[in-house]
């Protein structure tokens, strides 16, 4: 599900990550988090924030960096603000 919409996702994310710094220039495994997380967030309304932030940050420590976990919660915490206004992230 993350390739039909994903220009949309990777320019959220573009636009979200920083201004100076590019997808591209992410680790492999936090770019695919954020990108599957991301989706998730938009696309599977019946899910909890929470529990797609949770899920995402879970993969992140497992396959990450260390800064990973933390980066990963606080950027999908910002989609989440975008694409489900009003939503409690728990």
């Amino acid at each position: 599900g993350v390739d039909a919409p994903g220009a949309e996702i990777d320019a959220r994310l573009e636009r979200l990550v920083a201004p100076r710094w590019s997808l591209e220039r992410l680790a492999a495994v936090d770019r695919a988090v954020l990108r599957i997380g991301s989706y998730e967030l938009a696309e599977a309304p019946d899910r909890s924030p929470a529990l797609v932030i949770n899920e995402a940050v879970l993969l992140a420590r497992r396959f990450g960096t260390d800064d990973s976990p933390r980066f990963v919660n606080g950027v999908l915490s910002a989609v989440a603000s975008e694409v489900r206004p009003g939503t409690e992230e728990g």
